[in-house]
């Protein structure tokens, strides 16, 4: 590994990098496979580009639903044949008084972001009409079995799930064509979003706009194919393909969206 990788990502990446090139070295150096953490996409992107820089490992994801977003990875050797069981994945469904009572994705997070584990113990929370679900760490399972019993006012009990009641999670993507006159971060928000261009700087100013996860307070960053947009309380966009240009020197692209207003 001696060719240098930081130049393919971003300066902020820099730590994220360091501490997954240890991993790596880690399961060369003694032979064994290194389980991490949940990884969102971009981290999983990182780990994926190191490990395929050594010809000794291989990585494989898993993060308990079918196409989740936040996944844990496994570092192994050529021999090693992982199976799931290996990534030390559990489901838990949050049982609650359905009748008289309702649960939002902000306030599931905010419990388990505030109850004293790390972001990256817990992966995606799942819902389908009035039930939720959430992919989490299974070496805490006592924590997330005692330690989680109301999530803002209500009464709840996390219970495990069986594989025959995993929720299958809804793609909420919308794909999209649009015109943009740069590749701005502050250009794509307000495209996307039907909003004005200083009220995208306003939102990125104010801390309210990640780029792959991370905090972006730089309204003129250029985004690349694939990048993620988080805004907060408006949505997500995903850059897919510049399709080209326009007669007015315009950028065609396509997009994927979820919007939440």
């Amino acid at each position: 590994m001696d060719n240098p990788i930081g130049q393919h990502f971003r300066p902020d990446e820099q730590p994220v990098i360091e501490e997954f090139s240890a991993l790596v070295q880690e399961a060369k150096d003694q032979n064994r496979s290194i389980l991490t953490n949940f990884l969102n996409p971009r981290q999983q992107h990182i780990l994926t580009t190191l490990v395929n820089r050594d010809e000794e490992l291989q990585l494989s994801f898993f993060g308990g639903f079918t196409n989740a977003e936040n996944q844990r990875g496994l570092i192994y050797p050529q021999y090693f044949v992982p199976e799931k069981a290996d990534f030390l994945v559990e489901i838990f469904e949050i049982d609650y008084p359905v009748k008289f009572a309702e649960l939002e994705h902000r306030q599931i997070l905010g419990t388990l972001a505030n109850s004293g584990i790390q972001r990256d113990t817990f992966g995606d929370i799942v819902h389908y009409q009035d039930r939720w679900q959430v992919a989490t760490n299974g070496e805490l399972e006592k924590f997330f079995s005692n330690e989680i019993t109301r999530i803002g006012r209500i009464k709840v009990r996390m219970q495990l799930a069986t594989p025959s009641e995993i929720l299958t999670p809804v793609n909420d993507w919308e794909r999209t064509q649009v015109t943009l006159a740069s590749l701005r971060l502050d250009s794509i928000v307000a495209t996307a979003f039907s909003i004005s261009r200083h009220r995208a700087k306003e939102l990125i100013e104010h801390r309210q706009v990640q780029l792959n996860w991370m905090i972006d307070e730089k309204a003129d960053t250029i985004i690349a194919r694939n990048d993620v947009i988080s805004v907060r309380k408006y949505g997500r966009i995903k850059l897919v393909e510049v399709l080209g240009k326009t007669k007015k020197d315009k950028l065609k692209t396509q997009l994927d969206l979820i919007k939440t207003r």
